[in-house]
């Protein structure tokens, strides 16, 4: 026989389990809900981190490329400046030298060339088809006939042309003298990406383009047709030379999301949030803490007072049928010891003494117990009503889920204030709620008890209502009488003691018909002196 059968032998019960019968506590759910919903908060900070990390880095390249592209133009500017100023020096040499061989010429034009890298070639080209051309390096005739148009073209300013032989180069032409009377083409060559150069490190990045290209938009350096995203275009400031200077950048996602940036930013983020998770987490612990600790006093003391009520009513029940017993004996006792006292019964006398001596006694414990077990009145007080429900809210919430009752509190959004003893309100409110549970617990379906506070012109009305099966008939008219109970554990105490206290701050309680189950009604003057106080 194996284990399970020798447990039914024996008459232990067997647990039986099912997968399907198996569900998830609403603790757990709770947990696995919170713990889902930080999680998800968790996610979107890192998010967030993300896109104002993208949203820097974007910010800080395109301030980046800027910058660089400035310092690009200026340095452009400044050499393109000086190309002028060559001109003008080599246009006074050339006419200064008149039809000599101009070796003077030639000489200044090496030193330029050689001292300027970008300007790599120097010609001058007679107008006249039959001169000479002196150079730094022999001329293609067609590039002859092209300066020599171009200079007499010219109205006094420089022409720019692209170079017929050379790519990445242009050339600049001017007459000279610069007037009708001009006898020569003078023109340089530069290396426009040569202009560009000694431009910092930044432009040999991947990803980053530079153009240049000439005012009627022949391109010199770069292609304007490159898929940049950011772009930067401006004019040299030449005004012999307006060349336009374009730069770019592309912008990706190894850009915007740096390796070693994104995972020091997204871990600062995600240990932030572990300590902001965890400081909340703890002060949740600690307000949890104080807020169990207020409620185990507030149920001790409440326990405290039920007890101690519960033992007075019964003082005052015990009191009030032996109260006339006693008062018979002694009153007896007194009458026999007059009627003996005239006669000669001396051995009667010392008995007769005795009794009225125990009878004294016990109605003299009995009245002491009576006082003792009596609710004391402590200080009437204003206070806000609504206080009181919310601490028997919280000591009954566990029962009301313990029963598969449904507590509902419908309360003002106001101070509802009354003038009585807190303490003995707390008592009433926590008796009916609590009746009401057992009761709703007893009810098909689900147990609902609403509890609801309202003021009515002079009055505090407080309504406790409950779907259970309510008050029969027979038990309605000694409702509040003590020792009234339909249950079999129950001392029929609480609704007397309800009565009593109730009654004591001047106000009503009663059981009044609507809906199914049973409401019980407390009302209690509304004091405005104390309102206004508070």
């Amino acid at each position: 026989m194996d284990e399970k059968n020798l447990q039914i032998a024996a008459g232990i019960p067997v647990r039986r389990t099912s997968c399907k019968n198996v569900q998830m506590m609403p603790g757990n759910r709770t947990i696995l809900d919170s713990l889902f919903k930080q999680i998800a908060i968790g996610c979107l900070l890192l998010l967030a981190a993300a896109g104002a990390l993208a949203f820097f880095q974007r910010d800080a390249l395109v301030a980046e490329l800027e910058q660089e592209s400035t310092v690009l133009h200026r340095l452009a500017s400044q050499r393109a400046d000086q190309h002028d100023a060559h001109l003008t020096a080599l246009s006074a040499i050339a006419v200064a030298a008149g039809s000599e061989q101009h070796k003077l010429f030639l000489d200044v034009a090496e030193t330029i060339t050689r001292f300027y890298p970008r300007i790599d070639e120097v010609q001058l080209v007679p107008l006249d088809p039959q001169g000479e051309v002196v150079g730094t390096e022999p001329l293609d005739p067609a590039a002859a006939d092209l300066v020599r148009s171009a200079a007499q073209a010219s109205k006094g300013q420089i022409t720019l042309l692209p170079h017929p032989g050379r790519q990445h180069h242009y050339i600049m032409v001017k007459r000279s003298p610069n007037s009708d009377a001009a006898l020569y083409g003078l023109m340089i060559g530069i290396d426009a990406q040569k202009l560009l150069d000694e431009a910092g490190t930044f432009w040999s990045r991947p990803g980053v383009a530079l153009g240049l290209s000439l005012p009627d938009g022949h391109s010199l350096v770069g292609d304007s047709r490159s898929p940049e995203t950011v772009r930067f275009t401006k004019v040299l400031g030449s005004q012999s030379q307006p060349l336009l200077l374009e730069t770019g950048m592309k912008i990706g996602i190894a850009d915007v999301y740096p390796p070693l940036q994104t995972g020091l930013t997204l871990l600062a983020v995600a240990l932030a949030y572990l300590a902001a998770l965890a400081a909340l987490r703890q002060r949740a612990r600690a307000r949890a803490a104080v807020e169990q600790a207020r409620l185990s006093a507030l149920e001790s003391r409440l326990a405290h007072a039920s007890r101690v009520n519960a033992l007075g009513e019964m003082a005052s029940g015990l009191a009030h049928e032996l109260t006339q017993p006693l008062t018979a004996i002694l009153a007896q006792a007194q009458a026999g010891r007059r009627m003996l006292g005239q006669g000669d019964a001396s051995a009667l006398e010392p008995v007769l003494d005795d009794t009225v001596t125990q009878a004294r006694r016990a109605s003299a414990i009995l009245q002491r117990f009576r006082n003792w077990s009596r609710p004391q009145r402590g200080a009437a007080t204003a206070f806000d009503l609504r206080e009181v429900l919310a601490n028997v809210r919280s000591l009954l919430a566990p029962q009301a889920a313990l029963h598969g009752a449904q507590l509902e509190f419908e309360m003002p959004e106001h101070s509802v204030s009354v003038v009585a003893d807190p303490v003995e309100m707390e008592q009433v409110v926590f008796n009916l709620v609590r009746n009401a549970i057992e009761a709703a617990g007893n009810a098909t379906g689900t147990g609902r008890i609403v509890v609801k506070l309202e003021q009515d012109g002079s009055q505090t009305v407080l309504d406790v209502a409950d779907n259970g099966p309510g008050v029969a008939e027979e038990l309605r008219p000694r409702l509040f009488t003590p020792f009234t109970t339909t249950r079999a554990d129950g001392t029929g105490l609480g609704l007397a003691l309800s009565q009593r206290l109730v009654e004591r701050a001047g106000g009503e309680i009663a059981l009044v018909d609507g809906g199914p189950g049973a409401t019980f009604r407390v009302t209690l003057p509304r004091n405005g002196v104390a309102e206004a106080a508070q």
